[in-house]
């Protein structure tokens, strides 16, 4: 039941990041680069600390190799398949966008409906990473939680921007970025029933949602907050990881 809440609060918080552009427009470009260092900070440590140590102790070094490189690589095919979309294009797209005159509301309202998929499949891994630190322990569950809810922030207000240029109403925007999130707690509750068959797949787990969690802060969120603000990017990933390495002690 742990895993549904952390996993749903951890969704939502991509309905929070489509609220704030709504209502206030697009942060400043330090701030974002804050908080996407930081959740980039806390992943890492989080991976390095607690879940690849763990994996190793609950099954052996092969078990969490195989889960990590499963992990990574399965963030890497989805991204193939279904590109993710980067926060720092697709915030500033819609509003370059909006005075060109071949970019009709059709075309950014298709863009922000692929965007809106994209970000619901990019979801359900990120819940099996929730559901794996649960079977470890409630405490790493719900920072992972955290470190996740904190990314889909930005995610949230990515997936807002090309929907609302294209013409759908505030409360449409906003509920098709929840039902984006939502899709968390749907990998979350598909990682508390399969990694909880034995310690062997505990372990393959912790070390997958590790994989993932680095893809993660590798191909999005360290080279998107260096793209806001390349000092502020360090000092939220340096807070991020400090904060990460202190959680796991």
């Amino acid at each position: 039941m742990e895993g549904l809440v952390y996993s749903f609060f951890a969704g939502i918080s991509m309905a929070l990041g489509a609220l704030i552009v709504l209502c206030f427009g697009r942060p400043g470009k330090s701030l974002l680069s804050l908080i996407l260092g930081f959740a980039a900070g806390v992943m890492l440590a989080i991976s390095a600390f607690d879940l690849i140590p763990e994996a190793i102790e609950m099954g052996s070094i092969w078990h969490a190799a195989a889960g990590f490189l499963v992990g990574a690589a399965m963030m890497y095919v989805l991204d193939l398949i279904i590109p993710h979309a980067h926060m720092s294009g697709d915030l500033d797209g819609p509003a370059r966008s909006a005075g060109e005159a071949e970019n009709s509301d059709r075309k950014a309202l298709r863009t922000g409906y692929l965007v809106f998929l994209g970000m619901a499949l990019h979801n359900v891994p990120e819940g099996l990473a929730i559901g794996a630190g649960l079977e470890s322990s409630p405490e790493l569950g719900f920072y992972i939680a955290v470190a996740i809810g904190l990314h889909n922030i930005p995610e949230g207000m990515a997936t807002a921007g090309p929907l609302r240029a294209g013409g759908l109403s505030s409360a449409k925007v906003l509920l098709l970025t929840l039902l984006a999130g939502m899709m968390t707690p749907v990998g979350a509750l598909i990682g508390l029933i399969a990694f909880g068959i034995s310690d062997a797949f505990v372990a393959a787990g912790m070390a997958l949602a590790a994989g993932a969690m680095v893809y993660i802060a590798s191909d999005e969120l360290i080279p998107q907050s260096h793209g806001y603000h390349s000092h502020m990017a360090n000092f939220g990933i340096l807070g991020g990881f400090l904060a990460g390495f202190v959680l796991s002690g």
